[in-house]
């Protein structure tokens, strides 16, 4: 209580004492100044309130007030239309594009001029326009990130075939159309090469991310169909803007053949990214992948390259943007860094400055300039011309690289969508004079429309063109898959996770790899567990490097470890739980000198005798207690390991005995879509590949991959065809079956991954 008190006596004779000192300093200060200055600054009566309201009235018509005040309006509207846009089924990039034209001078300068012109004065529009191209930067560098060449390589022959046909056939109707409107709308003084050429890259372009977006909401993107259209879209972002700089330098230049050295540049950039720059990066990503390391030296480092490289192209002639893209595609690979990175920039560029950018596109949107019926009709015609150039020309190549029917408009409908990258695109072309203020506000009602009827055109496809059921791959399976590798050896958990990479899909963040490592308590103390730690993960991050995989470390002291495994599994919201047993848990048994076996000849009618279990069964205890009671306590499904030099996976054995194995085939196709494997599927009985959901499973493996998969139905199994298996796959009961059967042919088997359903 004392010391309160003195604390508040310090405290009030402190500020009173210095309070009195600074009003001495100021009176006194005043007696200083010369005449001229008091007569500037008379002692008024004026009404305070007047002195009040005068100042306020300067403060919030400040440019710094002015810009904060448009960033607020522009959020909230962005946010209320996008949700208002997701209510009905639309992509929330729609409402954001809404949000600009209702607040420009379309509807809110029409029906409110003097509030218009409050909240965005012509005097202010220079600082949004420089703010929202930072926020367009950005966005185009996270662009780059997202893509991911290497499943362009894949696909690329396919992709190009229709991702080109995409382009060529709207380019040259857009050329067309030009012809038919250059003397009406072309700007003076800008050539027909120019104008043409912008309108045919107008109509040509597709909008990656809104695709994507429509891709993960309709469940699209584990399916074969997504990944092609995702694919195509890549190839088609990437042809445009090339493209697209293309025309940039010949219509800067004036002509083509003056822009011949424009290009030489940008072939020379592009070189130097490619080549001399990528590598580099890729050295110092490996180095830094993990959000620790992502120091602000490092960060700052990645953000000099993309302004820097968004200054070359600017200055070379090709626009700021492209060096953006650029700049996000020569990022490091490794997607553990760029997830990271692309967290740091996404909710600044996305949230904050991207919305800018729609805005001032709505403000320079005037659609009140479309006055006249026949405008109307031009429009009306622009969005036929773009329509018929990129649905028509994305289904028909898709067709011709034998996608089906279906498949093919869903292909047309969804490269159709332009959305965020057509509005780049416009106000580039009215940046450098190219488009005419009815030409843009013509094309921007066109890219409004193209990406509003994606959605519709999508639920008639599905309507009149029901997809098969288990023909779409995974497209019936629930989008997350999450795994949990348990594992004691840091070795034994290399070879987990090798086949763990080829259960799941990666670069989604639906799908994930949890490794954990329980370790006796007695064994660590606070000296040791770090370096412990860092020794035990080191093989597997390893592997997961080679493997460019992503996985969650998890570390802990136990007491008891089968419990805390299975409460992990049980609690985690897992989807499978690994372990590991090797050969060792067998030696001294029946099993332990079956494994060892390599001489006998194999029985082949004997072979399928016992596989089945036709020979007199008795119960044997297969596994360890400790085994034993994970795989009894634990509610997700298991997997246990028995490893024999288990090297690289290329081919995969799967028997199936009863349709209580049917469950199998399911984990066969998750390896089918993510690795490039041969899967050999043995059915003696024919009980699942008969039965009506076996067979779906199967007939959408087949159509995935119909070189990679084999169905055998022989009662046999030789030794050399064991040998060539590098995994095989079984049922828990199954296996139960044959190593109580003492079946021969376990001695030539391969690794063994038993699977409890």
């Amino acid at each position: 209580m004392m010391k309160n008190l003195r604390n508040v006596l310090f405290y009030t004779v402190t500020i009173g004492a210095f309070s009195a000192l600074l009003f001495f300093f100021l009176r006194q200060g005043t007696f200083l100044e010369k005449p001229d200055i008091q007569l500037h600054n008379p002692v008024t009566h004026t009404s305070s309130w007047q002195q009040f309201t005068d100042t306020f009235g300067h403060n919030i018509t400040h440019p710094l007030a002015i810009l904060l005040l448009q960033i607020i309006t522009i959020i909230i509207a962005a946010r209320v239309f996008g949700m208002i846009c997701k209510a009905i089924g639309q992509p929330t990039v729609i409402g954001e594009i809404a949000a600009g034209i209702f607040l420009g001078p379309s509807l809110i300068g029409t029906l409110y001029p003097g509030f218009s012109t409050f909240l965005f004065p012509v005097q202010s529009l220079g600082n949004l326009q420089f703010l929202s191209q930072i926020g367009l930067i950005l966005f185009m560098f996270i662009i780059g990130m997202e893509l991911d060449l290497k499943t362009l390589k894949s696909k690329a022959q396919e992709a190009v075939v229709i991702s080109h046909a995409s382009i060529i056939l709207p380019f040259a109707l857009g050329v067309g159309l030009a012809l038919f409107m250059y003397q009406d709308f072309a700007p003076e003084g800008i050539s027909f090469l120019s104008f043409a050429l912008f309108i045919g890259i107008a109509l040509s372009i597709t909008a990656f991310p809104v695709l994507a977006r429509i891709v993960q909401e309709r469940g699209l993107s584990r399916t074969k169909l997504g990944t092609m259209v995702i694919t195509c879209a890549a190839t088609d972002d990437i042809t445009a803007w090339c493209v697209l700089a293309a025309v940039i330098a010949i219509v800067k230049a004036g002509s083509f053949v003056s822009s011949i050295y424009t290009i030489m540049l940008a072939s020379g950039y592009v070189y130097i990214m490619m080549q001399v720059l990528r590598p580099i990066l890729k050295k110092v990503g490996d180095h830094y992948s993990y959000r620790e390391g992502l120091t602000k030296p490092v960060v700052a480092l990645f953000f000099v390259i993309l302004l820097i490289s968004a200054f070359v192209t600017e200055a070379i002639g090709i626009h700021a943007l492209f060096g953006a893209f650029m700049a996000g595609v020569i990022m490091p690979s490794n997607q553990k860094f760029r997830n990271i990175f692309i967290e740091k920039v996404e909710d600044v560029s996305m949230v904050l400055l991207l919305p800018l950018f729609f805005v001032f596109t709505g403000l320079r949107t005037q659609i009140g300039l479309l006055n006249d019926p026949y405008l109307w009709k031009i429009t009306g015609l622009i969005i036929l011309a773009a329509v018929t150039g990129k649905f028509i020309g994305s289904a028909l190549a898709a067709r011709f690289v034998k996608q089906s029917w279906r498949d093919s408009l869903v292909i047309g409908s969804l490269m159709n969508t332009r959305g965020l990258m057509e509005l780049v695109v416009l106000n580039i072309g009215y940046d450098i004079g190219v488009l005419s203020p009815q030409i843009f506000a013509m094309m921007v009602i066109m890219a409004l429309a193209t990406t509003c009827m994606t959605g519709p055109a999508l639920d008639l496809i599905d309507r009149f063109f029901p997809s098969k059921n288990g023909i779409e791959i995974n497209e019936a399976e629930p989008s997350r898959f999450s795994m949990l590798i348990a594992f004691a050896s840091p070795q034994g958990g290399r070879k987990m996770l090798r086949i763990a990479n080829h259960l799941i899909q990666k670069f989604t963040d639906q799908q994930h790899i949890t490794a954990l490592h329980l370790s006796p308590s007695s064994y660590l103390n606070q000296v040791n567990t770090e370096e412990y730690q860092y020794e035990t993960f080191r093989p597997i991050s390893e592997e997961a490097h080679q493997l460019d995989l992503t996985f969650q470390s998890l570390f802990r002291p136990s007491h008891n470890i089968e419990h805390d495994i299975i409460e992990t599994a049980s609690n985690g919201e897992y989807d499978m739980l690994m372990i590991g047993i090797g050969r060792s848990v067998f030696e001294g048994t029946f099993l332990g000198k079956i494994l060892g076996f390599t001489s006998k000849i194999i029985s082949r009618e004997r072979l399928f005798d016992t596989i089945t279990g036709k020979e007199k069964l008795f119960h044997a205890d297969v596994f360890d207690e400790r085994t034993t009671h994970i795989i009894k306590s634990s509610k997700v499904p298991v997997g246990i390991l028995i490893e024999k030099n288990l090297g690289k996976l290329q081919n995969i054995f799967i028997p199936v005995f009863s349709t209580q194995d049917e469950f199998l085939l399911k984990y066969a196709q998750k390896m089918l879509v993510a690795g490039n494997l041969n899967v050999n599927i043995m059915d003696p009985t024919e009980s699942v590949i008969h039965q009506a959901d076996g067979h779906d499973t199967f007939a959408a493996m087949q159509e995935l991959a119909p070189e990679k998969v084999a169905l055998h139905f022989e009662k046999a199994l030789t030794r050399e065809f064991l040998q060539e298996q590098d995994l095989m796959i079984i049922s828990l009961e199954s296996w139960k079956k044959a190593v109580a059967s003492h079946s021969i042919w376990l001695s030539n088997s391969p690794s063994v991954l038993i699977i409890r359903g």
